[in-house]
C-alpha cells in the first residue's frame, strides 16, 4: 500500500485529471458505502482512485461486511456519455473549475456535475433559501436581496425549489445564479421548473453531485443543502416555518464557520418562526441588501486560510492493523460519537493502522462518520 498527499488539502487548479483518471474517480464515487469522506482517505491512503478500487472488496471483507459493490468501467462509461450529451461536465476537487469554498467543507463531494456558464462559480457566492409556500412579501423580499447581490458582483445559489428559491433565481438570471439540485442533472426538480433551469444556463450553473439518472428522495435534499452551504459566503434564510429544510441549510452553513442572515416575520405568520428562532439564535438581522454586504465584504478583504484543510503526512508502510488491532478498535466503538485522535490514544496502534480499520468497518456499513471529524458504530 501506498499512501497519496491529501488532494483535497491542494489549492484549486492544482490537478487536472487525465480520462482514464476521471472514469475511475467516477467509479470510486460510485461504488457502495464509499462517500466523500470515505473517498477522501481512500485516495490519500492509496494515491490514486485505481488502486483503490482494487482494494475495494478486500477491505470491506476484513471488516466484517459482505461484498460491496463496485462500479464497473462499463456503467462509468454509460454515465459520462450521458452526462456529455445534456452538456454536463465531471469536475474534480482540486480542478480549476471545482468551486473554491466548497472543496473546504468536510464532506466535499469528490466529483460535481456541472454545466451552463461556469465563470458564476468563480464569484463570491451568497445561498438565499425560504419556504416554498411563500408570501408575497417573502418573494419580493427574495428577489429585492438577489437582485442587489448581482449588482454588488455576488452569484447566487439556491435549491430550484418553488417559492424563495425561484424567486432568488428569476431575479439574478442576468447577473449569474447557481441552481443546485437534488438529483441528478437529467432529473430536474420540480419538474415545472425544467424552463427556469433553462434560463438560469446562459449565465448561470447547475450544480449536481448525483449520478446521471439519479431522482431525488427526500434524503438527498438536506446533501443539496449542505452544496449550497458550501458554495456560499453566506446563507440568507428569507422565510422558513419551525421544521424548514431553510433551516438544515443554515445549520450546515453554521457547521462550516459561514455566516447565516435571516429576515424577521410577524410572529402570527408561521412562516416566520424559523427565521425569527435564528435571530434569537444570533443570525444577522436582515431587512435590506446592505446588512448582507456590511458583513461579507469584509471577509472577502480577508486572505482566505487553508490550514484547516492541511493534514500530517503519515507513514503508510505498515498501515494493516492486523487481526488484533481491528478487535482493539471495534472494542472501543459505540453509539456515542468519538474522534479519531481518542481511538488512536486508547488503541496504541498508529494512525495509518487506525485509518485503515475505520475504512474497513464503513465499507462493510458498520461505522458512520458523524460531524467534526467522529465516528460511531452504525
Amino acid at each position: 500500500m501506498s499512501g497519496g498527499d491529501d488532494l483535497f488539502a491542494r489549492p484549486t487548479a492544482a490537478i487536472r485529471l487525465t480520462d482514464r483518471q476521471r472514469l475511475d474517480w467516477l467509479r470510486l464515487s460510485r461504488s457502495e458505502n464509499v462517500g466523500p469522506r470515505t473517498f477522501r482517505e481512500l485516495i490519500n491512503l492509496y494515491g490514486s482512485a485505481g488502486a483503490a478500487l482494487d482494494a475495494l472488496p478486500e477491505l470491506s471483507r476484513r471488516g466484517g461486511g459482505r461484498s460491496i459493490r463496485v462500479a464497473s468501467q462499463a456503467e462509468a462509461e454509460r454515465e459520462m456519455a450521458r452526462a456529455a450529451a445534456f452538456g454536463v461536465s465531471f469536475v474534480a476537487i482540486g480542478e480549476r473549475d471545482y468551486p473554491d469554498r466548497l472543496r473546504r467543507i468536510a464532506s466535499a463531494p469528490p466529483l460535481i456535475a456541472l454545466r451552463g456558464d461556469l465563470a458564476c462559480l468563480t464569484r463570491p457566492m451568497v445561498g438565499l433559501v425560504g419556504s416554498r409556500n411563500a408570501s408575497i412579501a417573502g418573494i419580493k423580499m427574495a428577489a429585492l436581496l438577489a437582485r442587489g447581490l448581482g449588482e454588488a458582483g455576488f452569484t447566487t445559489v439556491s435549491g430550484l425549489a418553488r417559492g424563495i428559491d425561484a424567486a432568488a433565481h428569476e431575479a439574478s438570471l442576468g447577473t449569474g445564479t447557481v441552481a443546485v439540485l437534488a438529483g441528478g442533472q437529467d432529473h430536474v426538480y420540480p419538474a415545472e421548473h425544467e424552463p427556469l433551469l433553462a434560463r438560469i444556463l446562459p449565465a448561470g450553473a447547475a450544480v449536481s453531485e448525483m449520478p446521471m439518472g439519479h431522482e431525488p428522495r427526500a434524503r438527498d435534499f438536506p446533501r443539496r443543502n449542505r452544496l449550497i452551504a458550501g458554495l456560499a459566503l453566506g446563507v440568507v434564510v428569507v422565510e422558513a416555518a419551525d421544521r424548514s429544510g431553510s433551516l438544515i441549510t443554515a445549520r450546515l452553513a453554521l457547521e462550516e464557520n459561514r455566516e447565516v442572515f435571516a429576515v424577521p416575520g410577524s410572529p402570527l405568520d408561521p412562516r416566520a418562526e424559523g427565521t425569527n428562532r435564528l435571530l434569537k439564535q444570533g443570525a444577522t438581522l436582515v431587512t435590506s441588501v446592505d446588512d448582507v454586504l456590511a458583513v461579507l465584504n469584509p471577509i472577502l478583504a480577508r486572505p482566505a486560510d487553508d490550514s484547516a484543510l492541511e493534514e500530517p503526512e503519515s507513514d503508510m508502510e505498515d498501515a494493516d492493523p492486523g487481526d488484533d488491532g481491528r478487535q482493539r478498535i471495534l472494542s472501543l466503538l459505540g453509539p456515542v460519537p468519538v474522534t479519531v485522535d481518542d481511538i488512536v490514544r486508547a488503541s496504541g496502534l498508529g494512525v495509518p493502522a487506525v485509518r485503515v480499520a475505520l475504512l474497513e468497518l464503513e465499507l462493510a456499513g458498520r461505522l458512520h462518520r458523524d460531524s467534526g471529524g467522529r465516528v460511531s458504530l452504525a
